[in-house]
């Protein structure tokens, strides 16, 4: 992923909150390869928490991956963990923690099961 002059902040380093935006970008690319993308006209996933450790700022210019990985399979939600990481250097890290997606029931709001495919998902 690119690092955008437009990521910057006033401090020439991206700002916190283009971070959340990568990750972002990351969990969408991979819900494209589940089957159904995880949600249908009954369920769909929501951000329930975020956590992220600013490890060091990132620069511009820069090419940066995001690493993404099962940290829990729940009964209605998964924990993502996740690390942004230099693309030429993978050792320098810029950040990780994770992200907790609940499943909900989009007519009642509450907790639904977490969906075969996306279970399937995270076991390959």
């Amino acid at each position: 992923m690119a690092v955008r002059w437009r990521d910057l902040d006033a401090f020439n380093h991206v700002n916190n909150s283009k971070y959340l935006s990568y990750l972002e970008e990351a969990r969408l690319h991979w819900m494209m390869g589940v089957p159904g993308q995880g949600m249908d006209d009954h369920v769909a996933p929501v951000v329930a928490a975020a956590q992220l450790n600013y490890r060091r700022p990132i620069t511009w210019p820069a090419e940066v991956v995001v690493e993404l990985f099962v940290e829990r399979l729940g009964n209605t939600s998964l924990s993502i963990g996740h690390r942004i990481v230099d693309d030429e250097d993978r050792s320098i890290v810029y950040c990780d923690g994770n992200v907790v997606m609940v499943w909900i029931d989009r007519d009642s709001g509450r907790a639904a099961e977490l969906p075969h495919k996306v279970r399937e998902a995270c076991s390959r």
